[in-house]
């Protein structure tokens, strides 16, 4: 199983720890993980045009079996991800650290929203959730 990872990039690569965490938790859970400013851009080393950028973005969403969106940290990006996943068909399971604004929309088209304290805390949260058998709910 492949999932796309969405989250707000900074082009100073501030949040490279964040995007390494996230994908290390799902990794532990079984998923090959894809992430544009890692995988793509390989952390800047790489200048995409905006119009080379969102084509392999969505072809990285197509490829994919789930779409995790971290809305830590809003972003344009982010929603435009999320909405194309969601016109594709793809599960979308959202993650957040506690106290971000997570709006309805999205709320509205994740499968899951998971509310974490700590990186640290994440891979446990996403192994409970991200179980086929268990119905769709949001972690208190």
């Amino acid at each position: 199983m492949r999932a796309y990872i969405a989250i707000k990039y900074h082009e100073d690569n501030g949040n490279r720890d964040q995007i390494e965490a996230i994908s290390n938790a799902l990794e532990a859970c079984g998923f090959d993980t894809v992430c544009i400013a890692r995988d793509v851009e390989r952390w800047g080393e790489v200048d995409l045009s905006p119009h080379e950028l969102m084509t392999h973005t969505f072809k990285a969403i197509d490829w994919s079996d789930l779409v995790v969106v971290d809305l830590t940290e809003k972003g344009v990006g982010v929603g435009i991800e999320a909405g194309y996943a969601h016109a594709q068909g793809k599960e979308i399971v959202t993650i957040a650290q506690r106290g971000a604004d997570i709006s309805a929309t999205l709320r509205g088209i994740s499968a899951r929203v998971i509310v974490y304290d700590t990186l640290a805390a994440l891979a446990p949260l996403l192994r409970t959730n991200l179980r086929r058998e268990l119905p769709p709910a949001e972690t208190p």
